[in-house]
């Protein structure tokens, strides 16, 4: 087992239960999906557990009734949610966004008493010595899970609360200025969008060509892999569905690190602006199949390698407008295209003609010119930002440790 060792005296060391109330939440008896609306208050699942912040897409909604009978796992400002089954050391943290949401029966809650600053001890979660140890204390090899027994046993180390709020301050100023950058992001997205539809769809050219997708693209299949090739440690990852957004949108923390085998091609390598297309599908709806992203960032990684899951589509000589070329994929026709070319049940498929089947109206050279390097200038801030937040996010998990171990002194700053 871990164990946690604080560097200099200044630290006290307390229990989870010390310090912090820890409850599970409503059990599956308590809530059915039957009880879910269409308007009423969110339910944060694993599935919306981020770094810091919670996901917003999909939440599910219990009616006020319901929001006051479960009223005892409400939450509020300054909690913590964990997963209490899977990746045990995953959390977010409740901003004034959620005050009054609910956490779901698969969650854990942590509400810190006084003598505890809420965002400090959600920054010693993100300790990876602390996330190594909350691993090593689950149950379950298959599954591993954590209740409120394990969590209250916890050791934490605390600073006096000012120092806390010190500590918290200049980390939080780090994911403020990511948070900042990712809104940015989703702005220039939504004007990249809107130039699209207005060249494409409200003033559409009748006089230019028709033609299907294979006849401006070639189209490359994924890496095929096996358990054994994934990896704790490793600078090169893997790009599967789980980097795909129900909504659409590129996660980069859905990366797989992985050692490849010497069945590896250069094909299977993703360079920067690359698309990628996802081409299976394991939710329900079809959120993610048919969806398209331009590749924007390596992460943390030296390279990236796409898995069998997704497509990749690549310009050919007579038609190199990249950057045109996703706008067209990434619009709502291809997945609308796309829907129809899905089967399966339990895991949906794309059929391989749907890539070469799509039909495109095709501008002329110069205008495709035009359209290409407007919408270049888009994503490629895009992902200026992107690299920007991978340096801001390695500082930060680069200061964690100082800043909690009392390595790194706080007396001389400016807090």
């Amino acid at each position: 087992m871990v164990k946690l060792t604080a560097k200099f005296s200044f630290m006290e060391e307390y229990k989870l239960s010390d310090i912090a109330e820890v409850r599970t939440g409503p059990f599956g008896s308590q809530l059915h999906n039957e009880d879910y609306v269409s308007t009423g208050t969110p339910i944060v699942t694993v599935e919306h557990l981020g770094n810091r912040r919670f996901s917003k897409q999909n939440l599910p909604l219990v009616s006020d009734d319901d929001k006051k009978r479960l009223s005892k796992y409400l939450l509020q400002e300054g909690d913590i949610v964990f997963s209490r089954v899977g990746s045990v050391d995953r959390c977010s943290y409740v901003t004034s966004a959620e005050n009054d949401w609910l956490f779901s029966g698969r969650c854990l809650r942590v509400r810190c008493g006084n003598n505890c600053h809420p965002l400090f001890l959600y920054y010693y979660f993100c300790k990876e010595s602390v996330k190594q140890y909350i691993k090593s204390i689950a149950v379950g090899a298959t599954m591993p899970s954590i209740n409120t027994k394990l969590m209250a046993e916890i050791p934490i180390l605390l600073p006096k609360l000012e120092e806390q709020r010190c500590i918290a301050d200049i980390l939080s100023s780090f994911d403020d200025k990511i948070e900042l950058n990712r809104r940015i992001n989703d702005n220039l997205e939504q004007q990249a969008q809107a130039l699209f539809k207005s060249w494409f769809v409200d003033n559409s050219n009748p006089n230019w060509e028709e033609t299907s997708l294979s006849e401006v693209a070639s189209f490359v299949g994924g890496y095929s892999y096996t358990g054994e090739e994934l990896t704790d440690c490793s600078n090169i990852a893997m790009a599967t569905i789980k980097n795909f957004g129900r909504n659409g949108g590129f996660k980069a923390d859905g990366f797989k690190e992985i050692n490849p085998s010497a069945k590896l091609k250069e094909c299977h390598y993703a360079n920067l602006f690359d698309i990628l297309v996802a081409h299976t599908d394991l939710t329900q709806n079809a959120d993610v199949i048919g969806n398209a992203e331009l590749l924007l960032t390596y992460g943390k990684y030296n390279s990236i390698i796409f898995s069998m899951d997704l497509v990749k589509v690549l310009p050919k000589e007579t038609f190199p407008y990249r950057f045109l070329l996703a706008a067209m994929l990434k619009n709502e026709l291809f997945k609308g295209h796309s829907l129809g070319y899905v089967n399966g049940t339990t895991v949906l498929h794309l059929s391989k003609k749907a890539l070469p089947d799509f039909e495109i109206r095709k501008p002329s050279d110069s205008e495709s010119k035009m359209m290409d390097e407007v919408l270049a200038s888009y994503y490629k801030r895009m992902a200026e930002l992107l690299q920007e937040n991978d340096r801001l996010i390695s500082l930060r998990d680069t200061l964690i440790p100082k800043l909690m171990s009392g390595e790194l002194k706080i007396n001389d700053l400016n807090c």
